[in-house]
């Protein structure tokens, strides 16, 4: 046995001895490769991402032209470790004081920071079984109980919810619009709960919020004053396409923003990321009502598209559909990545058998729905793959 062979099982057992229990029982999350690699691997002849709901519009103008303008020099400065001047915007547009803000590296990060903040061995949360599954990993990896409770329909489901609330529950996590489902909690329902849920903190995901049309969605923020145990979750991921600079954030009573800000990791938001979030913010381009459209369209094609070929699909709000696939989903997805279409397989999210795919761009979904189409009569048939 070489050295090497034995330092190895060495080091193994030292780290084995350090993770705790409620670390080491769960697996790391694998992010999906480059494009290039992936398409070398499936024989893909391009690659659409139909997996991870960008907008394909892309990021405002007013977005685009401050990143385009960045100065280089500015590279070697640190950014504003509070994210003060996109917390004055957001103050702004919004009518709270700044300090009631809290800028994060996306929404993880600010997940990650109010568990912290409330929560300690013997404490839960309370959210769904099939929803953004941050909220459970982050508990159980904190130590935290996560308690999931199954959707009724499509969305959260209140009353199942109350019940599993008890002393030591600490935060209620509702995603509305439910990711990946697009159910959501009018605002009677969301009020309702509220006004049952008692003291403790409620968070509010509002990632898809700006794609919501309905006129019954409720302004969670309009309700803070009312209950101010209400925290609200937004991200400049989704609608205004700035993903890759990973600029989420949380509004919320005074002291509980004191309360998580302790927790927070300073200077974790670059430069960049905050002037472009805020130049989205101010962005007067029509934007988000193009997007909408954009989502709205595409969202009446697929549907029809798969009611043509009898795949049932489960299609709220938000910029996603689900689509009920004949057979596994993972399998669905290597067919379709052959074909250059990468999309999210849905088992992870306890949707076995489902796939969800991103609402975008006309031509796209139009290619999209060829490929789909093709797949679904070749596995009728009982053919062969297609490459």
């Amino acid at each position: 046995m070489s050295t090497g062979q034995t330092l190895g099982r060495r080091d193994s057992h030292f780290v084995d001895g350090l993770i705790p229990d409620y670390v080491r029982q769960f697996q790391a999350y694998v992010p999906s490769k480059p494009d290039r690699q992936l398409m070398l691997e499936y024989g893909a002849p391009f690659l659409h991402r139909l997996n991870n709901n960008e907008n394909a519009l892309g990021a405002p103008p007013a977005a685009r032209q401050v990143i385009a303008d960045y100065p280089l020099k500015r590279l070697s400065i640190y950014p504003s470790g509070d994210a003060f001047d996109l917390r004055q915007a957001l103050a702004a547009r919004f009518d709270f004081d700044a300090d009631r803000f809290l800028v994060g590296n996306g929404s993880c990060e600010v997940i990650t920071s109010i568990i912290k903040a409330f929560c300690e061995r013997g404490d839960n949360i309370v959210t769904a079984d099939k929803t953004f599954a941050v909220y459970e990993w982050v508990a159980e990896f904190s130590g935290v109980e996560a308690r999931l409770v199954a959707l009724l329909g499509n969305a959260f489901d209140p009353e199942a919810m109350l019940a599993r609330i008890d002393r030591r529950t600490k935060i209620v996590f509702v995603c509305n619009p439910n990711n990946p489902t697009g159910g959501y909690w009018p605002t009677e329902v969301l009020v309702d709960f509220l006004e049952r849920a008692g003291e403790r903190i409620v968070v509010i995901d509002e990632a898809y919020c700006e794609f919501v049309e309905q006129s019954d969605y409720p302004d969670a923020m309009s309700l803070m004053e009312r209950f101010p145990n209400v925290v609200v979750f937004r991200t400049f991921s989704k609608m205004y396409a700035l993903a890759s600079l990973r600029v989420g954030y949380l509004v919320g009573s005074a002291p509980v923003v004191d309360a998580v800000r302790r927790t927070s990791t300073t200077y974790s938001v670059n430069s960049l990321g905050q002037i472009a979030a805020q130049a989205a913010l101010a962005d007067t381009t029509g934007h988000l009502d193009r997007s909408r459209a954009l989502v709205r369209e595409a969202r009446e094609f697929l549907g029809k598209a798969c009611g043509e070929i009898d795949l049932p699909v489960v299609s709220g709000e938000g910029n996603y559909i689900m689509i009920k696939v004949p057979i596994n989903d993972t399998l669905m997805y290597r067919r379709l990545m052959r074909r250059g279409f990468m999309v999210r397989s849905m088992t992870g999210f306890r949707f076995p058998g489902w796939i969800r795919v991103t609402l975008g761009d006309a031509a796209v979904m139009a290619a999209f729905a060829d490929v789909l189409r093709d797949e679904i009569a070749t596995l009728r048939r009982g053919a062969t793959p297609s490459r």
